[in-house]
């Protein structure tokens, strides 16, 4: 009997139950508002249900994560094998690639001034970084955190591990898609403020044919300069144009459907559950956790206000000729933000079409934000 009795003791202390802290629970809730937010809301369901259920693995069993350091046989947790080539830069990198064989660059190409668009949408990015200094982050976490500001989850986790920020590795890269998911909620009333209704109804001129040449050239051009320029983005610039390349060349099909489809959705499982799976009780219910989520989003509303409103001054410019809604789009959340810009334009006339317009500077703001990446790893030399 004694036996039993041991055997069903050890059984019921083996359980979770005995393990978790109070924290653990708060995350457990946590992930699994984000799977309502995803299953039932579907909010970009792709990336929040694969990081949602890393959240709920790594706080029920911490040891999913553990390291190879501290593992006493030597084997460490499989979520920390996932999360080593986010450290690496291996994931976001080919994330890259599978956006840009996913993406059309000819909005961008037929309407060069985009790049403007684009690059004003950076804005909240620099804001960021300096209200971080003041908050007390060091420089190199500013920079880190700041990044959120664009929207952008693979460049945020790039450049995290770049700057070796792995500390703050999670709550930032969950801040960031996290915000990318609720593009749909975070920006259309900031748009809604900053236009007149007459301004949202603004239809464009549909844009110019782009060649095949042109759309061949485009990427290898983009590739060179940018990669001269600051050769430390060339592993996002280039994965983000190689895979464009395979796109618009017409000669490697499968290279194409392989880089948009089969390897984007299994980089996306890997990458979204190790993203999750850093937001360990331990490490994400703290105050700098808290300050990274609240600047993450006042950086990703100064970069949506900033594009909307250098959108308004380039309808001025143009004699009315720009919807200011496709400023908004200026962020890298593709294509999610420049569909929020066909949204809120069509609320206002249904006949409006602006999701082409849009692209322009959606596109813009990825190669945008990779910049932003660069010129900090510039800053603080690192290669």
């Amino acid at each position: 009997m004694s036996y039993i009795a041991d055997t069903l003791g050890n059984l019921v202390h083996q359980t979770a139950f005995f393990n978790l802290t109070v924290g653990n629970y708060i995350m457990i809730v946590v992930a699994c508002v984000f799977l309502y937010l995803a299953i039932a809301k579907e909010y970009e369901p792709l990336l929040l249900v694969p990081i949602s259920f890393g959240m709920l693995l790594v706080n029920i069993y911490p040891d999913i994560m553990l390291s190879i350091e501290d593992s006493a046989n030597g084997v460490g947790g499989l979520l920390h094998y996932f999360y080593l080539m986010d450290e690496w830069a291996i994931l976001p990198s080919l994330i890259f690639m599978g956006v840009g064989a996913m993406t059309d660059f000819g909005p961008l190409i037929a309407n060069p001034k985009s790049f403007l668009l684009g690059a004003a949408a950076q804005f909240g990015i620099f804001t960021a970084y300096l209200g971080a200094m003041a908050m007390g982050f060091s420089d190199k976490a500013a920079a880190a955190i700041s990044i959120i500001g664009g929207a952008d989850g693979p460049t945020s986790i790039f450049l995290a591990g770049k700057l070796q920020q792995t500390a703050i590795m999670g709550p930032i890269a969950v801040a960031a898609y996290s915000y990318m998911s609720l593009v749909p909620i975070i920006q259309p009333p900031i748009m809604k403020l900053l236009t007149t209704e007459k301004e949202r109804k603004i239809k464009m001129e549909q844009l110019r044919p782009v060649s095949k040449l042109e759309k061949i050239l485009f990427p290898i051009i983009v590739t060179i300069i940018v990669s001269l320029i600051l050769p430390t983005t060339a592993p996002l610039v280039g994965m983000l144009m190689l895979g464009n390349l395979f796109r618009e060349s017409g000669v490697v099909r499968q290279l194409t459907e392989t880089a948009s489809n089969a390897l984007m959705y299994i980089v996306v499982i890997l990458l979204g559950t190790s993203v999750g799976a850093t937001t360990s009780a331990e490490a994400f219910l703290n105050w700098d956790t808290i300050k990274i989520v609240i600047l993450g989003l006042v950086a990703f509303g100064i970069g949506t206000a900033a594009g909307v409103i250098f959108g308004k001054l380039m309808c001025k410019v143009t004699g009315g000729k720009v919807n200011p809604l496709i400023g908004s789009a200026g962020v890298s959340a593709v294509p999610m933000a420049a569909r929020v810009s066909q949204k809120v334009g069509a609320e206002a006339d249904p006949t409006n079409f602006l999701l082409m317009h849009a692209m322009g500077p959606n596109v813009a703001g990825v190669i945008g934000t990779a910049v932003a990446a660069g010129t900090f790893m510039a800053i603080f030399g690192v290669m």
